[in-house]
């Protein structure tokens, strides 16, 4: 892994602040000790430190580990444990009074937080502890400008009377990291619905499901759906990746559809959609968009799945 990820985190401040923030929430200097799962390059465990931790441990399994090691070294770090493997391999006993974790993704289940941090809670969390992040709650809106979708039908404008209509619909059925403007989507953004709730404090599903639905007061066009999500780290303390919020390093997800809807006034459109993350089987997405009438008569449905838009 090249270290320019890992700048472009620490370049994050509203990531960086919001979790400094959220940690001197919950750490009691010269009695907490803290456990940072997923730790990169240290520098929440630093934090932890810094804030008055009795001791960190940090666990990292990446090659960055090893710039971890050097980083805790030149803050001559004190009561810092480097542990080079994943949190749910480590078998020794360990009780601590707060875990973090910033594996969170564009999409924010795609580093199996929910699985880990379950884990982490069920075997290491002091009875009163407390969880970092508490919950992610996941939205969705329909984007209504052309600009992506004119990109990836690209296919489509090759010319020479050749049809790559195949490769096309293998492009749809995935999903896009994108920065899409507030004025791309209904309602400026603020017709966003949550279509997911999270709570990391308790025993949840890896697997996940929603739907939202929307009831468009004049015609418009929808060209496909943009998800985002926004993490409670403790009470009073948020971090978000939507389009109305403070940039960060995350950007939306685009969901395409196989062709654009034209929605009458009146009429609704909704979309269901499925996840499932898992440290063997990776990240599964699937999606349908459905068009319906004024009374709610089913016009029109499309079914997209990520597991399509992969070669064979």
């Amino acid at each position: 892994m090249r270290i320019e990820y890992h700048r472009t985190l620490i370049a994050d401040h509203v990531r960086n602040e919001a979790f400094f923030r959220a940690l001197k929430a919950v750490i009691e200097p010269g009695k907490s000790v803290v456990a940072d799962i997923g730790a990169g390059t240290g520098l929440l465990g630093l934090m932890a430190s810094k804030l008055g931790a009795k001791e960190v441990f940090l666990f990292e399994i990446a090659e960055v580990a090893g710039v971890a090691a050097a980083v805790l070294k030149a803050n001559k770090a004190k009561a810092c444990h480097l542990i080079p493997c994943h949190s749910t391999e480590f078998r020794d006993k360990l009780a601590v009074d707060v875990i973090v974790s910033e594996t969170l993704g564009n999409y924010a289940l795609e580093e199996n937080i929910i699985a880990t941090l379950a884990d982490a809670r069920r075997r290491f969390l002091k009875s009163g502890g407390h969880v970092v992040p508490t919950g992610i709650t996941q939205y969705i809106a329909p984007v209504i400008t052309p600009r992506i979708d004119e990109e990836l039908r690209a296919w489509q404008g090759v010319g020479h009377d050749i049809n790559l209509a195949p490769a096309q619909t293998m492009t749809l059925n995935n999903a896009y990291v994108r920065l899409l403007q507030a004025s791309e989507l209904l309602g400026g953004g603020r017709s966003a619905v949550a279509w997911d709730a999270i709570d990391l404090t308790r025993d949840t599903r890896s697997k996940r499901k929603g739907e939202a639905e929307w009831r468009l007061s004049k015609p418009q066009t929808i060209y496909g759906f943009a998800t985002w999500w926004t993490a409670e780290l403790v009470p009073g303390v948020t971090l978000s990746t939507g389009p109305l919020t403070p940039r960060t390093h995350w950007e939306q997800l685009y969901f395409p559809l196989l062709d654009p809807i034209e929605v009458k006034s009146r009429e609704v459109v909704g979309v269901e959609l499925r996840s499932n993350s898992s440290e063997a089987g990776g990240t599964h997405l699937a999606w349908a968009a459905i068009h319906k009438n004024a009374q709610g008569g089913v016009l029109a449905r499309q079914s997209l799945d990520l597991d399509k838009g992969y070669l064979p």
